[in-house]
């Protein structure tokens, strides 16, 4: 079974995903923790990595299940068909948290230049830097049709 991109509403991600789970689908909401401050304190909150989208795994015939749960709006399309998502990138999704605290040295990046980014759970990926700003660098995934932003 495929594992399709639903949009959600706004900030609605974890909630859609429970919601999806309790109808019995099986769903991918990738978090990250991130430290976030208010005027009186700081406080660790776990934020979707893919923002507005959760993924499923089902069946073509049961796709419009989704639309049961709260918050589900549409389906992500790309080239005219449903956006699908192969099983090593689901993996590497949710291993995200083993690699965030990993460093990465590089050296010379520069725009137009292709990259490996095996070493960050991408398996075989390679990515173009697009920009580069500080210690932030933009690289677009042509395989996945994604643009992920790195910190060097």
């Amino acid at each position: 079974m495929p594992w399709y991109v639903l949009i959600t509403k706004p900030n609605a991600e974890k909630k859609v995903a429970d919601r999806l789970k309790i109808l019995g689908v099986e769903v991918c909401c990738p978090v990250r923790t991130e430290l976030r401050q208010w005027s009186d304190r700081k406080k660790k909150v776990e934020v979707p990595l893919l923002p507005s989208m959760v993924l499923v795994n089902l069946e073509e015939k049961t796709r419009p299940l989704v639309f049961e749960a709260a918050g589900a709006l549409r389906y992500l399309f790309w080239l005219g068909r449903p956006a699908t998502v192969s099983e090593a990138e689901i993996e590497a999704l949710r291993d995200i948290r083993n690699h965030s605290q990993a460093k990465v040295d590089v050296q010379k990046m520069e725009v137009g230049k292709e990259i490996d980014i095996n070493g960050l759970g991408f398996e075989k990926e390679r990515g173009t830097v697009r920009y580069v700003s500080g210690n932030q660098c933009w690289v677009v995934l042509h395989n996945m049709g994604y643009i992920v932003k790195l910190q060097i």
